[in-house]
């Protein structure tokens, strides 16, 4: 698998990450295959929060975590989410990240990334935050997630490092920071820009977009492969793959690949079958004439 630049970080990470949102509910042998299967495949970013499966995530995770095993991984995971709140607050992030640690048996993450906005948030009480756990050797880089250009531009006023990453649902059936980039100056529903331009910004920033639910429609509605609801966008997928001799989840992953942001798309599935189906999208190129055809196959219009 090869590797893209993280942000402004100056280090280099796969081109895929590995999530671990769903790994709750499996057992220390069951999350030592799937790790196993990762890094085969040369996956050596795993994405966690502190919320998944109420923190049992990142406990089975910790619990078959060697010395020798974090020596070849990069851990990266977000806090900020709390019942019926978002927190950006001093104490919560700290404290988060030392439940993250503890749970994880490490001394350190790789990455700390806020998850939702915070309407409440300080931009320099999360700087002193940052710049604690920084000093202290307890994370070693930091992005948000969901986060529009102004958000980040109003946090890194305060910050006195780069925001490397902006975790942001993005698939071929949940495209809208494409599609109004496409629809410029139209009267459609395409052209809606929702995001403040946050794909130009990112670019434009060299903050690595991280696309979660690369293979979901809606908000956790389910997968769009396979789907009755999407029987010629499974069409296209089918055929082009077939001539690259791969499965419809490999082009799906490939078709984020192919954007020139350079994304680094987080894989959703526990099923090993699948999740090196998700890698085996790093050797596949689309031509633009594919790339194109699997966009208007979701239901979208050119102008």
């Amino acid at each position: 698998m090869y590797k893209i630049d993280f942000g402004k970080s100056g280090i280099q990470v796969p081109t895929i990450a590995v999530g671990c949102m769903r790994i709750s509910d499996m057992n220390e042998k069951q999350v030592s295959a799937f790790i196993d299967t990762a890094l085969q495949n040369g996956a050596c970013f795993f994405d966690h929060a502190d919320i998944y499966g109420g923190g049992k995530s990142e406990e089975v995770f910790g619990k078959v975590l060697t010395p020798s095993m974090r020596e070849k991984i990069m851990i990266q995971t977000k806090c900020g989410i709390r019942k019926g709140m978002f927190d950006f607050s001093y104490e919560h992030i700290v404290n988060s990240v030392d439940g993250s640690l503890k749970r994880l048996g490490t001394e350190y993450v790789d990455v700390l990334l806020l998850h939702r906005p915070d309407a409440l948030m300080e931009p320099d009480e999360v700087a002193k935050a940052f710049d604690y756990l920084k000093a202290s050797g307890k994370v070693r880089h930091f992005g948000v997630s969901n986060q529009n250009p102004y958000q980040m531009q109003l946090l890194l006023n305060s910050l006195d490092m780069p925001l490397c990453a902006n975790q942001l649902q993005f698939s071929v059936m949940h495209s809208s920071m494409i599609q109004s980039g496409i629809n410029v100056n139209m009267y459609n529903e395409s052209a809606v820009n929702r995001d403040g331009g946050v794909l130009d910004y990112c670019r434009l920033n060299k903050i690595t977009i991280q696309p979660w639910s690369p293979m979901q429609y809606g908000f956790f509605e389910g997968c769009f492969i396979d789907n009755e609801k999407f029987p010629e966008l499974n069409c296209v997928l089918e055929t082009i793959g077939n001539k690259y001799g791969v499965s419809k989840t490999t082009v799906a992953f490939a078709w984020i690949l192919r954007h020139p942001a350079k994304m680094q798309p987080v894989t959703g599935t526990t099923n090993l079958t699948r999740l090196a189906d998700c890698f085996k999208a790093s050797e596949v190129k689309l031509t633009r004439e594919e790339w194109y055809e699997i966009y208007r196959a979701a239901g979208n219009v050119l102008p």
